[in-house]
């Protein structure tokens, strides 16, 4: 038994080496007038945490504001604020696709101004509160650990299930529109060979019909 344990404590600290990453945190340069956007493709069923701050390179008395609009692959609305500094968003996805956060400026701000938003997203596992989960299931040091380990081993897992799903989809699509377009060569080229045997039949007629033939 202990053995085993050995083995599959081995098994997931060499999993967590090539673990993907869960959560990034970015900086977007908002533009004094418009939008900038940053998307994920996310599966369905998925946790997404997100803080999101304003930072201004410039000493200004009053520090701008923006607003935020979060939709998902269908534009249904999943977050949205207005005229505020700083912020939060979590939702968990009911669909799968590609996720869309957009971020713009309000009021009037100056072409030389520098504005910057530090973005923190997180889905799936990085998302979860383990300080909550250690203290509901009383855990702590490495059995804590070994559980994220675990947790985002099994995450990996759903992603290898959804990516060989989307292989098998993208297959059968293939496969699909390989059948057609041979289908349509095959018309294609019975249009040809009738058109050529009317044309043959049709002058025929007219070289007999003007005895030349």
């Amino acid at each position: 038994m202990g053995k085993k344990l050995g083995v599959k404590l081995i098994w997931l600290l060499c999993c967590s080496i090539n673990l993907p990453q869960l959560s990034f945190a970015i900086w977007l340069s908002l533009p004094s007038s418009g939008t900038k956007c940053v998307s994920e493709e996310i599966q369905n069923h998925v946790v997404v945490l997100a803080d999101y701050y304003v930072i201004s390179d410039d000493q200004v008395v009053h520090e701008p504001t923006i607003s935020v609009k979060v939709n998902s692959p269908q534009g249904n609305n999943l977050h949205f604020n207005e005229n505020v500094t700083h912020g939060q968003f979590a939702f968990t996805t009911h669909e799968a696709g590609s996720y869309l956060a957009c971020f713009w400026l309000e009021g009037h701000v100056s072409k030389s101004s520098s504005v910057s938003v530090n973005l923190d997203w997180r889905t799936g596992i990085a998302a979860q509160d383990w300080e909550s989960v250690a203290r509901k299931e009383n855990i702590e040091g490495i059995e804590l650990e070994l559980r994220k380990i675990e947790g985002a081993v099994e995450a990996v897992h759903e992603n290898l299930l959804n990516l060989r799903n989307r292989e098998a989809e993208m297959r059968m699509l293939s496969e699909v529109t390989n059948t057609r377009v041979a289908l349509c060569s095959i018309m294609s080229l019975a249009v040809c060979i009738a058109v050529s045997v009317m044309q043959l039949l049709y002058l025929k007629r007219f070289f007999r019909k003007k005895k030349l033939i």
